[in-house]
C-alpha cells in the first residue's frame, strides 16, 4: 500500500516535470494582455487584440485527468475590446476552450470547470450563404458565469448566457438560454432539471 503511494506520487511529479516545456512553449506562443497569472498544471495558450483578467488564483489544468498530456486550454480575447475575466478560486480542467470575440467572457469565484468545456461570445459566422465570411459585432452578446458554478465535462456554452450562483450544468450539455441561480441544467438544448435543495 505504501509503495504504491510512492509510486503514484513519483508518477504525479514526472509528469508535472514534463508539462514544463510545453507550458513554455505555450507562454512563447500567447500574445493576448494578460492581467494575473493562473496556476498552470496544464499549457494554455492566452491570445489576441482584447485583454483577459485572471483575478487572483485561476488553476488551469488537472492531474489526473483526461487529456493532460496531449491537450491544452485555450483563451482568446479576439479583437479589441474583447475580454475574458476568470475569478479567484476559479479552477478548471483539460483542454478548457473560452472566445470572445467581441464582448466579454465572466467566470466568477470558485467555479469548477470540466473537461473538453468551451464557451464563446459570438456564433463567428452569419448564417446566411453570403455572410459566412462575416462576423458582426452586434449579434454578439456577454457571457455570464456566476459564483460557485459547477459545469461538466463536455459542455458549449453560448453567447448571451448567464449561469445564476451555484447552479450545476450536466455533462453534454448545450447552454442556449440563461439558467436560473441554484438548479441543475442539463441536456441539448440545456433546460431546468431540478431545484438544489437549499435554495429554494
Amino acid at each position: 500500500m505504501l509503495l504504491a503511494k510512492i509510486k503514484s506520487c513519483l508518477l504525479g511529479s514526472f509528469l508535472r516535470l514534463f508539462q514544463i516545456p510545453r507550458i513554455l512553449l505555450f507562454r512563447i506562443l500567447s500574445n493576448c494582455k494578460v492581467f494575473g497569472r493562473p496556476y498552470l498544471m496544464q499549457p494554455v495558450q492566452l491570445i489576441g487584440k482584447g485583454e483577459i483578467h485572471l483575478d487572483g488564483r485561476v488553476t488551469i489544468g488537472v492531474f489526473p485527468s483526461p487529456y493532460f498530456l496531449n491537450g491544452y486550454g485555450y483563451i482568446e480575447a479576439r479583437n479589441p475590446g474583447a475580454r475574458v475575466t476568470i475569478g479567484t478560486g476559479t479552477w478548471i480542467n483539460n483542454n478548457f476552450v473560452a472566445i470572445s470575440e467581441h464582448t466579454s467572457i465572466t467566470i466568477g469565484k470558485n467555479v469548477i470547470i470540466g473537461t473538453s468545456v468551451e464557451i464563446y461570445d459570438s456564433n463567428f459566422h452569419g448564417l446566411e450563404a453570403n455572410r459566412r465570411h462575416i462576423s458582426c459585432p452586434e449579434e454578439a452578446a456577454e457571457v455570464f458565469i456566476e459564483d460557485n458554478v459547477f459545469i461538466g465535462s463536455n459542455v458549449t456554452i453560448l453567447k448571451g448566457v448567464t449561469i445564476g450562483q451555484d447552479s450545476v450544468i450536466a455533462n453534454g450539455s448545450l447552454v442556449t438560454k440563461s439558467i436560473p441561480s441554484g438548479v441543475v441544467a442539463g441536456g441539448s438544448p440545456a433546460t431546468v432539471l431540478k431545484q438544489l435543495s437549499g435554495n429554494a
